[in-house]
């Protein structure tokens, strides 16, 4: 059981030591991803383009699944500060189960992808190549998710550091077998956007294999894999019901996203290349705000098995705090050189380069505004998450990015002819909806907790 913070300090010791490898697994998570766009962009534009369709769908399909990996987090960490090793082998058993199932059914119409792809309207190029890349790269979703699973298993832990060195050794595997079988180097056959598919499918398995080695050896006490086959409806019924709104909440947050970019897409080449790059630069910043959220997940998840309001509560503001520390910064960053940020996205030599800058700078001036309402939602979730109270901030998610942000977006964009800065100021406003209810429904939430004997009379209480 990990030692309970009591004080400020405690308690920013306490996220930092939890957040830091995260922060730092996310940016190599991202990384991957910038790799297999660079790879497949050197080897054919149109491979890229196939792949850039063909993981968006992937994703989009994975985050729903992903739910009922994150419902490990809080549930685990709650089982954890109770000394119950048995609760918490058994919720990661389930969640692997569900996750297992989940990709089973929807793995199905991906064998058949390439008439799905010339139905929603691609080019028989493009549908042949992405078909091809779904049909390998499908049978990654089952390792993707157990590997979702093991490490929400390891963040409930606080056991985040080896998180990051599994990353980095899925980087360099993904980099090494993309060399080799997207080119056909080192006397792998030549096969293009199938051998990304390829590597995908073995950096995920790999890093299946290499957490489970990981976790047998450092936590014995779990028996990960005791009585893997048992069946256990109780907790499957827990982990489905906290998880499947967490797969929700992530498909509306990925699908206002989607949608804005179709919008700007409506606007025109520049302003999608502007929207594009301002986009990149703010999900980058953004991964330390979620790698926060984790944190604040595992924390409240910690302080809701300890029945410790006072230290839910601290844990919130710090989480808070840290967060709204590296706010400032980016706003900073993002207000001071905003033309230089852009111009690394972009050829010098480009024409459109001109047009490109000021856009892009208005843009990261909006997304200065952006950072604080999203990284105050994202938070809010991670708490209240934590508390194991899912399916309302699914509602209120919903609302806020569906019901508010895009239909504002579309008319701020096109009826009052405000063009991209409209767009994305209606994002900003929806997100803020998102911010303000969840933090109210976090602030009722943690007054379900009794302030603990194990805090009752310490004198930093």
């Amino acid at each position: 059981m990990a030692t309970v913070a009591f004080t400020y300090p405690d308690h920013i010791r306490a996220v930092v030591r939890l957040g830091a490898p995260l922060v730092a697994s996310n940016m190599a998570q991202f990384a991957i991803h910038i790799t297999d766009t660079v790879m497949l962009g050197w080897y054919d534009v149109s491979a890229l383009a196939a792949a850039t369709l063909a993981t968006s769908l992937f994703f989009v399909i994975f985050i729903v699944g992903a739910g009922f990996a994150q419902a490990v987090t809080p549930l685990v960490a709650a089982a954890s500060e109770a000394d119950d090793a048995q609760t918490a082998r058994r919720v990661t058993r389930m969640a692997v189960w569900l996750s297992i199932l989940y990709a089973v059914v929807v793995s199905l119409p991906f064998f058949w992808a390439e008439p799905i792809l010339l139905a929603i309207g691609q080019t028989p190029e493009i549908a042949s190549a992405g078909g091809a890349y779904l049909g390998i790269a499908i049978l990654g979703m089952i390792p993707a998710l157990i590997v979702m699973t093991l490490k929400s298993f390891l963040v409930a832990l606080e056991l985040t550091a080896f998180i990051l060195w599994a990353t980095i050794a899925a980087a360099v595997l993904n980099v090494g077998v993309n060399y080799m079988l997207i080119f056909g180097n080192f006397g792998a056959p030549e096969l293009g956007i199938r051998g990304a598919a390829i590597a995908s499918v073995a950096m995920q398995s790999g890093t299946v294999v290499l957490l489970i080695i990981y976790i047998l050896r450092k936590l014995p006490e779990y028996e990960l894999l005791r009585n893997p086959f048992r069946p256990d409806p109780q907790i499957m019924a827990r982990v489905f019901r906290l998880g499947w709104p967490i797969g929700i909440t992530a498909l509306a947050e990925g699908g206002l996203f989607t949608a804005s970019t179709i919008m700007m897409g409506w606007i025109g080449k520049i302003a999608l290349a502007s929207h594009g790059i301002a986009l990149q630069l703010t999900s980058l910043m953004f991964m330390i705000h979620i790698a926060i959220g984790q944190a604040a997940t595992v924390r409240a998840g910690r302080a809701f098995g300890r029945g410790d309001a006072v230290g839910l509560r601290r844990g919130a503001v710090t989480a808070f705090g840290l967060s709204g520390l590296f706010v400032l910064f980016t706003i900073a960053v993002f207000l001071a050189v905003p033309q230089s940020l852009i111009a690394l996205f972009v050829d010098p030599d480009d024409p459109a380069l001109p047009m490109i800058l000021p856009l892009g700078a208005s843009l990261l001036a909006l997304a200065a505004l952006f950072q604080i309402v999203d990284a105050a939602q994202v938070i809010a979730l991670g708490v209240l998450r934590g508390l194991q109270d899912t399916f309302i901030p699914m509602i209120i998610a919903t609302i806020s990015y569906w019901v508010i942000a895009i239909p504002l977006s579309y008319v701020m964009a096109f009826t009052l002819g405000w063009g991209p800065q409209g767009l994305w100021l209606g994002l900003t406003i929806g997100l803020a909806f998102a911010a303000v209810a969840l933090c109210w429904r976090m602030l009722i939430q943690r007054r379900i907790l009794p302030t603990s004997s194990a805090t009752q009379g310490h004198p930093h209480v």
